[in-house]
């Protein structure tokens, strides 16, 4: 009796990406009510400034938390992790720190430089990762039009 260790490694590998999965999904879920009870509380409040940060917090968060659930469903048709997914909720999450930090005015000048720099190095990654992913495409493209003559 043979065992395929590659099929016990990706049966795995699938559960343990769905239970992932489940629980962003709940968190997402939890998130979104989160987010329509704090808007309540943006109308009880007089400070309107601070709720609003939460707000954009939240959301940002929820932004996060749905790119790398594409990752994961993505995971699952291809059996490959995307790059371009992961590097968009980075870029978000950078994002995220930046308009918080530009709106609570609390940024300061060497991590404008560092953010900056993450930024662009997180934004050629993306483009890299699409470059590779149209060339894969078409080569693959390439390969099944070949097979089929």
């Amino acid at each position: 009796m043979k065992i395929s260790y590659r099929l016990i490694f990706d049966r795995i590998t699938n559960y343990i990406f769905a239970v992932l999965l489940i629980f962003i999904t709940m968190g997402l879920v939890i998130g979104v009510l989160r987010l329509f009870l704090s808007l309540g509380d943006l109308v009880i409040h007089a400070d309107i400034s601070s709720g609003y940060l939460h707000i954009i917090s939240e959301v940002l968060t929820l932004f996060i938390l749905i790119e790398l659930s594409r990752s994961l469903v993505e995971y699952f048709n291809t059996h490959r992790l995307r790059m371009t997914f992961i590097v968009d909720a980075g870029i978000v999450f950078v994002l995220r720190e930046v308009m918080i930090k530009l709106f609570e005015e609390s940024l300061a000048v060497d991590e404008v430089y560092a953010m900056s720099v993450l930024l662009f190095v997180l934004g050629a990654l993306r483009i890299g990762s699409v470059l590779v992913f149209q060339r894969e495409k078409q080569v693959l493209d390439h390969h099944s039009l070949e097979g089929s003559n």
